[in-house]
């Protein structure tokens, strides 16, 4: 299927790692031009190159950018428009579970992790739709079933995310008229190199196999692959009719709790 994604210019934030980086890879893999973006100038330069052996070194860009800070979205816009003139798709993907057990967590906890998985998302939508705007393009957000469901995830953590949710789903009513799709994907339980579930399986791997047996139908974990291609599928031509949808992508763990 051709996914009309060539030349397509794309915006993954956090994609040096996991689900980020499988989604730019994809989207190389369609033929678009991908900007790669973290916080760590040392590390995007590395996966730069690293990606650079596989997919044309002109399809890809990498700007370092934390987006919890305003400023620093505001110049990596100008250095979009001045590097690459426009913008055709924003995959927000920004975001970090880490967070305190507390029931309640305190003040400056509950502010900190608000600000990295919400705040910065709202920022980031706010400093780059009118780009998006003026090609007609598509914005697709990563949140998480922690913010659909209560499973025991950090409660800051869990409310953020469904502030995510809410937040597209708004957005894609009250823009569609303008040209732009707004969806969001829902991901479960994903694993990969360097992330958390990995260090949990290291440091306790039977209790984390019971724990998915049980609360997963599917019995594993997902793969960063098996979001990037529903990411692709939801910003691409196929579906060019679809908008204001929230994907989950569980194996089946949010199904066995309605």
């Amino acid at each position: 299927m051709d996914l009309g994604l060539n030349n397509k210019i794309v915006l993954v934030t956090g994609s040096s790692r996991g689900i980020g980086l499988a989604i730019a890879r994809g989207f190389l893999e369609e033929g678009s031009k991908v900007i790669l973006t973290s916080r760590d100038k040392i590390e995007l330069d590395k996966i730069k190159d690293d990606l650079s052996k596989t997919f044309p070194s002109e399809n890809i860009f990498a700007r370092a950018c934390d987006f919890t800070l305003k400023e620093e979205i505001s110049v990596l816009k100008d250095w979009i428009i001045e590097t690459v003139g426009e913008l055709d798709i924003l995959v927000a993907n920004v975001g970090s579970g880490k967070s305190v057990s507390d029931p309640i967590p305190s003040y400056e906890n509950f502010e900190r992790v608000f600000r990295l998985n919400f705040d910065s998302v709202v920022d980031t939508v706010r400093g780059f739709y009118p780009l998006i705007k003026e090609s007609r393009g598509c914005i697709l957000f990563i949140a998480s079933i922690a913010g659909i469901e209560a499973f025991g995830a950090p409660t800051d953590y869990s409310v953020a995310k469904t502030g995510v949710i809410a937040f597209s789903k708004n957005l894609a009513r009250k823009i569609a008229l303008e040209g732009v799709r707004v969806n969001c994907i829902v991901p479960g339980n994903i694993y990969f190199k360097g992330g958390t579930w990995e260090k949990q399986m290291e440091a306790e791997p039977e209790r984390i196999k019971e724990l998915i047996k049980k609360t997963v139908p599917m019995n594993r974990f997902g793969r960063p692959e098996e979001i990037a291609d529903a990411a692709l599928f939801l910003c691409s031509e196929s579906a060019s009719f679809i908008t204001g949808v929230c994907l989950i992508i569980d194996g089946g763990q949010t199904s066995t709790l309605y």
